[in-house]
């Protein structure tokens, strides 16, 4: 088959010919239609995340046909459509396994990360891990979901918001435009938050109810009650605080180098600032859910695997405006 090979760290990646996989106990092999190249796949290159030894195929938002099963399967059949989200399984011995948030665990087995991922033309994964893609979905609009849909939707349910509260989304990219559109799905008011003027018209298209450009003007125009941090950076995130309102919380979902500052406004207002990543195989199952009712859609630019290093460059380079799929056949 063919796969896309991180030789090492910094590397440049290459398509190369190698051995198709084949599923083991519990597992399934996934012929992959379509792959999305999120900008975890940079800092996993860059060596900013562990992973194991290079070279490797990484990728972890894949979605594809199941056409080999492994022994033990019975929950899985050859021709379901199905993606894999990064958390695939766990030690279950832990004392985060045994509470259930697996999420925790030190020896998770991530996607892409201790094993093989998505950017290839097969890739195997455990099938509890799989998740059924819904009818009227493509693989296209399904793909991104596994990481980015389910990461934006995730933060959104963990922070709680109350009915009659409003969400504000810092930075209209790859996770904001999404961020959006969940939060208008969910019935929230919802607040886009840019400098890019050329980014407010998109947002209110997307369902933004007001656009506004800094913490400054959040707070005028009456604050948010949650704040989605979708960049990466947090230079933003920390001016953005000033437009909290009192019990508001922040989430953060894009990682960032950069030092989060914070002032003691948030003393009085005793706001929560919140780290979210995937909460819960239940939130995958929602976001995935409002994509098949068709009020949240993914904006992609697609390329093919022969394609890849060229996509992945122009996601390093901040040069895709929203998200990347890679389609393999």
């Amino acid at each position: 088959m063919r796969a896309a090979v991180v030789p090492a760290i910094h590397g440049k990646w290459e398509v190369k010919d190698v051995p198709t996989p084949h599923p083991a106990t519990n597992q399934v092999l996934i012929k992959i239609h379509a792959s999305g190249l999120c900008y975890s796949d940079v800092h996993i290159t860059e060596g900013h995340l562990p992973t194991s030894a290079f070279p490797r195929t990484i990728g972890h938002e894949p979605a594809g046909e199941i056409v080999e099963l492994g022994s033990g399967v019975a929950s899985r059949k050859i021709g379901d459509r199905v993606g894999v989200p990064w958390l695939q399984a766990s030690c279950r011995r832990c004392e985060w396994c045994q509470r259930g948030k697996p999420m925790f665990c030190l020896q998770q087995i991530g996607t892409g990360i201790n094993t093989p991922g998505s950017h290839a033309e097969y890739m195997v994964a455990y099938a509890d891990a799989t998740t059924l893609i819904p009818n009227g979905i493509s693989y296209e609009q399904a793909a991104p979901v596994f990481c980015a849909g389910y990461t934006v939707w995730s933060g959104l349910r963990f922070a709680d918001p109350k009915p009659h509260e409003k969400i504000a989304v810092l930075g209209i990219g790859g996770l904001g435009h999404l961020a959006i559109q969940f939060s208008k799905a969910a019935g929230f008011y919802t607040i886009g938050i840019t400098h890019s003027q050329d980014k407010e018209e998109l947002a209110r298209k997307l369902g933004a109810d007001m656009v506004v450009s800094n913490g400054d003007a959040l707070k005028r125009a009456g604050g948010a009650d949650v704040i989605l941090v979708t960049s990466n950076s947090y230079k933003p995130a920390s001016e953005v605080l000033k437009g909290l309102r009192p019990d508001g919380r922040l989430v953060l979902m894009g990682v960032s180098t950069e030092p989060l500052v914070v002032t003691a406004e948030i003393i009085g207002n005793r706001s929560r600032i919140i780290g979210s990543s995937q909460n819960g195989p239940e939130y995958l199952y929602e976001a995935l859910d409002y994509v098949a009712q068709g009020k949240v859609k993914i904006i992609a630019e697609t390329y093919s695997l022969d394609d890849i290093a060229r996509a992945y460059e122009n996601v390093a380079t901040g040069n895709v405006r929203f998200r990347a799929v890679i389609k393999t056949i």
